[in-house]
C-alpha cells in the first residue's frame, strides 16, 4: 500500500510541477503579446491552424492556449516525473535546462515545420530578425522546464 501510495504522490507532483511550468510559460506568453514582441510569430495561433488541419473542423482560440496548458501540466509534467533521474544533471534547474533544450529542439525541428514556418520559425521572413522566434521560444521553454524541475524537486522533497 505505501508502494501505490508513493507511485501517487510522485504522479501528482509531476503534474503540479507541470502546471506550475506552464503557468510561467503562459504569463511569458501574455506579456510577450501584451508588449507587441514579435506579432507575427503566434506560436499559438499556429498550433491552433494546425488542430483545425488534422481534425477537419474549425478549433477555437482559447482551445489551443487550454490544450498547451494541458498537454504541459499533465502529459509533459507525467512523462517528465517518470524520466527526471535519468535527466543529466546534478542539479533541479540544469535537469530543467536539459528538458528545456530538448523540447525546444523539437518544436524547432518537428512543429514549426509541421506549422509551415520552417525549421525553427525561420520561414516566418523576419530579415536579420529571423532567429528571434527560436530564441523567444527557447527562452519561454527553459522558464517552464526549469521552474517545472525545480518545482518537482521541491515537491519531492516535502513528500
Amino acid at each position: 500500500m505505501a508502494e501505490a501510495n508513493m507511485t501517487y504522490v510522485k504522479i501528482r507532483n509531476a503534474m503540479l510541477a507541470g502546471f506550475c511550468g506552464s503557468l510561467a510559460h503562459t504569463l511569458l506568453m501574455l506579456l510577450k503579446n501584451a508588449a507587441g514582441v514579435l506579432p507575427r510569430f503566434q506560436p499559438y495561433d499556429d498550433l491552433q491552424r494546425v488542430l483545425s488541419v488534422l481534425t477537419g473542423a474549425q478549433i477555437h482560440p482559447a482551445a489551443a492556449w487550454a490544450l498547451t496548458f494541458v498537454n504541459g501540466a499533465v502529459i509533459f509534467g507525467f512523462v517528465f516525473g517518470k524520466i527526471y533521474r535519468f535527466i543529466p544533471g546534478r542539479t533541479p534547474a540544469r535537469k530543467g535546462v536539459v528538458f528545456g533544450l530538448c523540447a525546444w529542439a523539437a518544436m524547432g525541428l518537428v512543429f514549426f515545420p509541421l506549422a509551415g514556418r520552417g525549421v525553427f520559425a525561420l520561414g516566418l521572413g523576419l530579415g536579420f530578425l529571423g532567429l528571434a522566434p527560436a530564441a523567444l521560444m527557447l527562452a519561454m521553454l527553459l522558464a517552464y522546464s526549469v521552474t517545472m524541475s525545480l518545482a518537482y524537486h521541491r515537491l519531492n522533497e516535502r513528500s
